[in-house]
């Protein structure tokens, strides 16, 4: 099931710096951001064997999530808030606010055999 981790996040007057170097449960083999999004809802998959970590790095968002066994809404609102979604984790974001920036950092380099667009029953 997907699940939040808190990132680590150092503070003092000059603001802060959000680290992330331990954690995060894989490998990155790759790196993209979504922004710009309008009403849309973006996502719609799962997949087969990529994990991924989300953090809206500016902004808010809303991300939905169905395992086959529970279902979940996951509000990213800080940039030290990191979602790990797993591959059988079928999801969707949306409710981007106007400014939202969200990173994805996947465990796999793109492969478009690897997701899986049917929902769970």
């Amino acid at each position: 099931m997907a699940h939040l981790i808190d990132l680590t996040t150092f503070t003092d007057a000059r603001g802060n710096l959000t680290v992330i170097e331990k954690g995060i449960p894989f490998h990155i083999q790759r790196i993209f951001y979504i922004y710009g999004v309008d009403e849309s809802v973006r996502g719609g998959h799962r997949h087969k064997t990529t994990v991924q970590a989300a953090i809206c790095i500016q902004g808010s968002c809303t991300i939905f999530n169905n395992d086959n066994s529970n279902t979940e809404e996951f509000v990213l609102d800080k940039p030290s808030k990191c979602l790990i979604l797993n591959p059988e984790d079928w999801h969707q974001m949306y409710r981007f606010s106007p400014d939202a920036i969200l990173m994805v950092l996947a465990s796999t380099l793109f492969d478009p055999g690897d997701y899986i667009y049917d929902r769970y029953e």
